[in-house]
This record gives C-alpha cells, sequence and structure tokens, in this order.
C-alpha cells in the first residue's frame, strides 16, 4: 500500500482543495492524517489509486508530493497492542516516519505503519512479515 506525503502552504482551505481534487475524478481516500507545522501543513493519505492521487495533485501549484511504501499491519484491538508492536519495532531499530489507523473493526484494528525507506526490510521482519 502506498502513502502519498502532500505538503503545501498551510492557508485556509487548502486540505479542502486536496480532497475536493481527489473527489472530482473519484479517488477515494481510505487514511489521512493532516497536521500543520512552520506555516505548511502536511497530509498524509491511502487512497484506492496512487496514482491517480499523484497525478491530480502533481497538477496543484505550490504542491510537494512524495510517494512511499507502507505496511498494513492487522492488530488484536485491545489495549497495549500497539505498545507491543512499536516495541519489536524499537527493538530492531527501526526508525518510523508515520503510524495511522487504516480501519477499526470490533476485534482487529488495521494500522498503516511507514518506516524510513532504509528500515522497511527491518521492520517487515520484526512484525513477521514476507
Amino acid at each position: 500500500m502506498k502513502e502519498i506525503t502532500i505538503m503545501v502552504n498551510n492557508d485556509v482551505g487548502s486540505l479542502a482543495t486536496i480532497a475536493e481534487s481527489l473527489g472530482s475524478v473519484g479517488v477515494n481516500i481510505e487514511a489521512i492524517s493532516a497536521y500543520g507545522t512552520n506555516n505548511k501543513a502536511i497530509f498524509r493519505v491511502i487512497t484506492n489509486d496512487p496514482q491517480t492521487t499523484v497525478k491530480v495533485l502533481s497538477k496543484i501549484p505550490e504542491v510537494m508530493i512524495k510517494e512511499a511504501d507502507t505496511i498494513v499491519y492487522k492488530m488484536i484491538n485491545r489495549p497495549g497492542e500497539l505498545g507491543k508492536i512499536t516495541r519489536k519495532l524499537a527493538n530492531r531499530g527501526v526508525n518510523l516516519e508515520s503510524l495511522y489507523i487504516v480501519s477499526r473493526k470490533q476485534d482487529f484494528t488495521e494500522i498503516a505503519i511507514r518506516p524510513i525507506e532504509s528500515d522497511m526490510e527491518k521492520a517487515k521482519d520484526a512484525l513477521g512479515i514476507e
């Protein structure tokens, strides 16, 4: 699964512009995080169509885009599970770029984990993913 990181000026309506642009071409946002720092807005999105996402967003002026692989990991939905998973990653020296919930059900939660690029294989190994 791909995560698209979008950096724009932190202006009123910047997220609306991104969301409207994707919606207008039928791209569905499946997960998102958004925050502001140093007059910049940073949005991390996972969509149903990363190629179209990059193509559409590249047409918006003053938008910087970065595409990266993520690990979608299903964990038991109970207190302490995220701590166990992130401890496994930390014990292997995995440096995380981002982590957030993709979906949540009664018994499990799916999270998107994005280690720094050089730590992707260590992260997969720590989590038992081939």
